[in-house]
């Protein structure tokens, strides 16, 4: 059960490393369960857990935690339990405990650590990361993944290219490594860093795939246009049918004006990847800057289609119908672009 739960977890921590939360204030201990149950028992405990049930498991961990002794695997429960309700504090105390109680609970130690990452606490949970994982080496990667970004974060660039090679099997020193560690940087949007990496990965493979796709995209970050023109151009020559590099090649010429060859991009990225939208909406936008919002629009509603839910489509399709002069269509899809943007407000990730 509890290997189940770790992975579940840990996968949530992965989905949440670019913007850590900060730690829920809570008062929370086994004193404050809302019922108690008799007779409880760690097995009811984890039958409720793994139903979804956390309060039910909540009350049977917390009377099972005043027992003593206290019962082997109540308090990684009660973390479990505090971390899936984003009780930081809470998870974090009781994981710590579990850890005095069995400083060989490597599962425990996994879990803390990946908690104080949440907590936004990385130097914390390096150690705790460490430890647990040179005990179970291969237990799971989320914990390895985790590790890089806490190395990341603490500016320890060499570790966390070595932690992100073990999880994908590259050798650590070599140009797929380098390349996997800046993309990982351009994730956190550490530009600086993942240029150099990006670099080094180069100089030890000048042919290596997506090197100069991601060189772009921090170009781009960087707002410079015509160098990230420039690297798209040279990963074309070497990796012609990835639909990608002409996705991100349009981008960037429209972002420097060049519409005609923004186009020509857009239209080898549309049959590369006939189901990406991105590639749609770019040509759409291009289309509206060039005046011809009827070819604009057949691309933006394809695009609609495809994703109603992007707010950015609807916009320009508000624009495509204002210019025809169709007044209803227009406000339906800038109220549509309106309720979406509110709803889901933009990230500032980096490129992926």
């Amino acid at each position: 059960m509890y290997k189940s739960s770790l992975l579940c977890v840990l996968l949530c921590s992965t989905l949440w490393q670019v913007h850590a939360q900060q730690p829920t204030t809570s008062t929370t201990g086994p004193a404050a369960a809302s019922t108690q149950t008799a007779n409880p028992s760690l097995e009811q405990a984890q039958q409720f857990y793994a139903q979804g049930k956390l309060e039910q498991s909540l009350s049977e961990a917390n009377a099972l935690a005043v027992q003593a002794p206290e019962p082997d695997g109540v308090e990684r429960l009660r973390g479990l339990i505090y971390y899936q309700q984003n009780k930081f504090i809470d998870a974090d105390a009781a994981f710590a405990k579990a850890l005095v109680q069995n400083p060989k609970d490597t599962e425990a130690m996994q879990l803390r650590g990946v908690t104080l990452f949440r907590m936004g606490r990385p130097g914390e949970a390096i150690p705790l990361l460490e430890q647990a994982h040179a005990s179970v080496p291969n237990a799971n990667v989320d914990p390895n993944y985790v590790l890089g970004v806490s190395y990341l974060r603490v500016e320890r660039y060499d570790d966390a290219r070595r932690a992100f090679a073990a999880q994908y099997g590259f050798a650590p020193d070599s140009a797929p490594a380098y390349l996997l560690a800046a993309r990982m940087c351009l994730h956190q949007e550490n530009l600086q860093p993942a240029e150099a990496l990006a670099k080094k990965a180069l100089e030890l493979n000048a042919n290596l795939p997506l090197g100069h796709l991601l060189l772009g995209e921090i170009a781009l970050a960087h707002g410079d246009t015509s160098g990230a023109i420039a690297e798209f151009d040279k990963e074309q020559r070497l990796n012609p049918l990835n639909g990608e590099v002409y996705d991100r090649l349009g981008d960037a010429y429209i972002r420097n004006g060049q519409y005609d060859q923004a186009q020509r991009a857009l239209n080898r990225a549309v049959l590369l990847e006939p189901n990406a939208t991105g590639p749609y909406i770019l040509l759409g936008k291009v289309l509206l800057n060039q005046q011809n919002p009827v070819m604009a629009g057949m691309y933006l509603e394809r695009a609609v289609h495809m994703d109603p839910g992007n707010y950015i489509t609807h916009s320009l399709l508000a624009q495509v119908y204002r210019s025809e002069g169709r007044r209803e269509d227009s406000a339906r899809e800038f109220q549509t672009a309106a309720r979406l943007q509110s709803a889901n407000p933009p990230k500032l990730d980096a490129p992926q």
